[in-house]
């Protein structure tokens, strides 16, 4: 019978957690440009967009300037599908050596359905397929209300390479 061991103690276990977040998101440098952060719950992330002046593109509506909006969302889909990858990697004690391995763009379409106010901004990303070469995720942006999408996206990536995966990795 082996001896049991005790179950890791739950505050080194949220800043494990949130130093892999923090370690993710800071290898993105338009994301801190832009200040978007993110709530984590569990495995489940929330993508926040507080307001600033300057993500305003026309003052005279004034409404969130869409390539503001496009960069939200995409950075939401990118995080969470990096996030995906990292989670059973964390959890299992493997991951988190090797640095956040960020998928890259293949295309991103957007729909803008009304205009962002001068206020902040939600969104989730829902990954609907992942394989070892390909993904597809959906992204949903809202601001007081979750059920008024202003925005939704979806985006497909290519997956990184696994570095275990190359024969000269030590």
């Amino acid at each position: 019978m082996s001896p049991r061991t005790s179950p890791e103690p739950v505050h080194a276990l949220k800043e494990r957690r949130d130093g892999h977040l923090s370690r993710l998101v800071g290898s993105m440098p338009y994301a801190a440009f832009l200040g978007i952060e993110f709530d984590r719950r569990g495995d489940e992330l929330t993508a926040v967009l507080p307001f600033k002046d300057m993500l305003i593109g026309d003052p005279m509506v004034p409404a969130l300037h869409g390539g503001v909006t496009a960069s939200f969302l995409e950075t939401a889909a990118i995080v969470e599908l990096s996030w995906s990858i990292l989670w059973p990697e964390m959890e299992s004690g493997t991951g988190g050596d090797v640095g956040p391995r960020l998928p890259k763009t293949i295309d991103f379409t957007i729909d803008y359905l009304r205009s962002g106010l001068p206020r902040d901004a939600y969104a989730r990303a829902r990954v609907v397929r992942s394989g070892r070469r390909f993904a597809s995720v959906h992204v949903e942006a809202w601001q007081d209300n979750r059920a008024r999408l202003f925005a939704q996206a979806t985006g497909h990536f290519l997956m990184p390479a696994d570095p275990r995966d190359d024969p000269g990795h030590v």
